[in-house]
């Protein structure tokens, strides 16, 4: 008897990915109409656009129509992911994450990456993938940059609100640093209760609470150590993944993307591997890894104090600042087929 369920329930799996094979094969047809419809202009009746006539005349949500638009405009483009669509090789949900980022050159590997990958993979990848585009990217690097802020003030009862935006590299490491502040705070307190034979646990801070205490930390911490950033910690770090055709030439298509996600410009990534520890993995063209390469670090401890001694500070004329952070004079990623390394202070 449960043989025969488990067989039943087998069975219905299959009709269930067969059908929704058959739903993408045929979302794939209405797209090329769409496609079509919006050419030959069979919207424009008093309709604003084809996305307002297809919200209309099919009901779809004014944004899910717009999308749909979008996509089947971008499928007349990428005849390889149109005709996995066709098939049901690809999901409608994975082709339209897909032509976010796909270009007639970059379709082959994005395929691959679509059939290999669940829908939440596809999605993670295309989070991270850079177009090759370098005046767009340098643009919305700029508009990142141009809108950093921080707010400090005081309220009426006297406590100080602190209100921010950060660029994603800058926001990674303050939000690493509060992460090691608040397992500092929390590892003092473990030894205070232990050695008042108190319950440890009893009535924790709330996490907004730690936040505050750590920040606090943070705060004095940079007073105390004279604003020197020192060597990164090992356990709270930024990572940042990036392939190696990109670290090599910003006018590659690939990722340059943090460890949450957020999309970096490729000059951020190589400005980082400048001085960061370095870890090279191998992929298949699905994405499989392959192979963890040692880690390695660009600028050692031993060398950072050598150009500490050497240039007492930043080397950049004018700027002055005492304690500064070792870079090559030119990308390391430009120099990493030499032996050696031209590197200052900054």
């Amino acid at each position: 008897m449960a043989h025969d369920d488990a067989a039943d329930l087998d069975t219905l799996g299959d009709e269930i990915a067969e059908l929704s094979a058959h739903l993408d094969a045929a979302t794939a047809h209405v797209l090329t109409l769409i496609r079509e419809f919006e050419a030959r202009a069979g919207w424009n009746t008093g309709f604003r656009s084809c996305a307002a006539w297809l919200s209309w005349r099919v009901g779809l949500d004014l944004g899910a129509a717009r999308e749909r638009v979008r996509v089947a405009r971008a499928l007349g483009t990428l005849p390889l992911l149109a005709d996995a669509l066709a098939r049901g090789e690809l999901s409608y949900a994975k082709v339209r994450a897909l032509t976010r980022v796909a270009t007639p050159e970059t379709e082959a590997r994005l395929l691959v990456v679509g059939r290999e990958g669940t829908a939440a993979h596809v999605e993670r990848i295309v989070r991270g993938w850079r177009k090759v585009d370098r005046v767009a990217e340098a643009r919305e690097a700029k508009q990142r940059h141009t809108s950093r802020a921080l707010h400090v003030y005081q309220d009426e009862d006297g406590m100080v609100i602190v209100r921010g935006r950060l660029e994603p590299e800058v926001g990674a490491v303050f939000m690493q640093a509060l992460a090691a502040a608040r397992e500092t705070l929390y590892q003092r307190a473990r030894a205070e209760a232990a050695s008042a034979l108190a319950d440890p646990i009893a009535d924790p801070p709330s996490m907004a609470q730690q936040q505050a205490d750590a920040l606090a930390l943070l705060a004095q911490s940079a007073l105390h150590q004279e604003f020197d950033p020192g060597a990164p910690g090992e356990r709270y770090q930024v990572v940042v993944h990036v392939d190696a055709a990109v670290l090599a030439d910003p006018d590659q298509p690939g990722q340059s993307v943090l460890e949450d996600g957020v999309s970096v410009s490729g000059e951020t990534s190589r400005r980082l591997a400048c001085d960061a520890t370095r870890v090279v993995m191998r992929h298949d063209e699905a994405g499989r890894l392959l192979e963890v390469g040692a880690r390695t670090r660009t600028i050692s401890p031993a060398l950072r104090r050598a150009l500490h001694h050497r240039d007492r500070g930043c080397r950049f004329p004018g700027c002055g600042m005492r304690f500064a952070e070792g870079h090559h004079v030119r990308h390391w990623s430009a120099l990493a087929r030499r032996a050696t390394f031209p590197v200052g202070a900054r």
